[in-house]
């Protein structure tokens, strides 16, 4: 075994930005081929109080910069990640199990955007003041960084979320601990080997490695934490509500979503069949901003139907790294059992699979026979209460259901416990918003799908998070605010 783990990556925690090894180890597995390709730093109270403490120290210096010395920090990062864009991608589609393709155009391009965006928008940042000239008083805010964030970070776009957190988190000056998924680790530690180049002191960001149950819990049960910004779900984030609540932290949790999409008889079909099929299936469907739910109105459904499912028997799965492939892999096998899972229990139901699992056979190349793949799946018929359409199942499978009215299908999109997103298609632009009010989603897309202005709140209503993240929003989430009143 020695040989052999040999020529495993072995990552290791970085603390005060030093590279510092781990007592014990989890394998991380290649989601395309069902191998081990990685080793990954199983970390506990330890590891975390040790980051917490280098975090602690590099607080004040940090806190004390300039907005605009760390914009240029931030933007140096940026260009060096940038730089090695392809290096990270292919990173980044080996971990996680998605296409180069989306890697290459989604994944590492939006972590750069997003260092790059906050470098901008911390410098644009105003507080108020209001006078009392009666009284003779004036009162204004101030913002300052709060302390040492902890950010935890989800699978489905390793580097892609976990940069959304620490950009802002660090460029409104707080010092950070970030805990990635322990499936996708490495874009996460390539990014540690490029911080001192980019100028950012030891210390202000420290990433450790490790499982949700060990390292997660004692980051966020350690008192000197004071944020936890938290992306994954929602049963995950009930959990550090309750170990949080003592210690009153401030939390921002972005959880999973059943997203519908609500598809008019007016609806442009060009353009919304290849769009819903890639709100549906890209990234394998492990986008929680993905579609699960078509609502079609009756009188265009079959139509609809016969389009959808002959355009999704079309996209190709199989290895990640053939940029001809339109699919990967899912992130695990337990992941990939979960998912078909619920396939079979639809059929149990007595609902109709129109392609993908248990219908269609899946060809793949001799060396991802093991990988954990599955073909886009499409249901019909399935009813509103079956778990189906009432669970978020993350993968890539989507169910498409009849609907005559608008009062009608805004109830039944709206009667699931998640609301994250939702899409709309329709020509009529009265229909439209007035739709668009009415759904209980933190987003809502029309005859669009992922179009993100990094500016405006992102998040979702019920169980699909707390908080919202954005220029304004995940200032304010990272700063903590102070009135002054002054008597002249």
């Amino acid at each position: 075994t020695m040989a052999h783990s040999k020529a495993l990556l072995v990552l290791e925690n970085f603390i005060g930005g030093k590279f510092v090894p781990c007592s014990s180890y989890i394998d991380s597995y290649n989601p395309s081929t069902g191998d081990v390709y990685c080793r990954v730093p199983d970390s506990g109270r330890e590891e975390v109080e040790a980051a917490v403490k280098a975090a602690k120290d590099a607080f004040p210096i940090w806190s004390s910069k300039s907005p605009w010395e760390r914009s240029q920090i931030l933007n140096k990062l940026a260009d060096l990640i940038e730089h090695d864009l392809e290096a990270f991608a292919q990173a980044e589609s080996k971990d996680q199990g998605k296409t180069i393709t989306f890697a290459r155009t989604v994944d590492i391009p939006r972590a750069v955007y997003n260092f790059r965006f906050f470098a901008s928008s911390i410098l644009h940042h105003t507080t108020e003041c209001t006078e009392m000239a009666t009284m003779g008083c004036v009162h204004y805010t101030s913002r300052t960084p709060v302390g040492v964030a902890g950010l935890i970070s989800p699978w489905n776009l390793p580097l892609y979320l976990l940069t959304w957190k620490i950009a802002p988190a660090i460029a409104c000056g707080n010092t950070v601990v970030a805990k990635p998924s322990e499936m996708t680790s490495v874009t996460a530690w390539m990014m540690c080997k490029l911080l001192e180049k980019a100028g950012v002191p030891h210390g202000v960001v420290n990433v450790v490695f490790g499982t949700g149950a060990k390292a997660g819990e004692a980051l966020v049960c350690h008192p000197d934490v004071p944020l936890i910004s938290f992306t994954g779900s929602t049963l995950t984030a009930q959990q550090i509500t309750e170990k949080s609540a003592p210690h009153c932290k401030r939390l921002s949790l972005e959880l999973g979503g059943k997203n519908p999409a609500i598809i008019f008889d007016d609806a442009n079909l060009t353009q919304c069949i290849p769009t819903t099929l890639r709100s549906s299936f890209a990234n394998q469907g492990e986008i929680c901003l993905c579609t699960s739910r078509i609502f079609v109105q009756r009188g265009i459904y079959s139509e609809f139907l016969k389009r959808f499912v002959a355009e999704a028997k079309k996209w190709k799965v199989g290895n990640p790294s053939d940029p001809a492939v339109d699919m990967g892999a899912l992130i695990s096998k337990e992941h990939l059992e979960k998912v078909r899972s619920y396939v079979k229990k639809a059929q149990a139901e007595g609902a109709r699979v129109l392609c993908g699992e248990g219908v269609d056979s899946l060809a793949l190349p001799a060396g991802n026979q093991k990988g954990y793949f599955m073909l886009p799946t499409v249901i019909a018929e399935v009813k509103d209460e079956s778990c189906c359409m009432q669970e978020e199942i993350f993968g890539p499978v989507t169910c498409v259901v009849a609907f005559d009215t608008e009062e009608e299908v805004i109830k039944r999109a709206n009667s699931v416990k998640y609301g994250l997103a939702a899409t709309v298609w329709s020509s009529n632009v009265g229909r439209v918003h007035r739709v668009a009010q009415r759904l209980q989603s933190g987003l809502v897309w029309t005859n669009c799908w992922l179009v993100r202005d990094l500016n405006l709140p992102f998040g979702g209503m019920k169980a699909s998070g707390i908080g919202r993240e954005g220029a304004k929003d995940s200032y304010e989430f990272f700063t903590e605010v102070k009135t002054i009143t002054i008597k002249h």
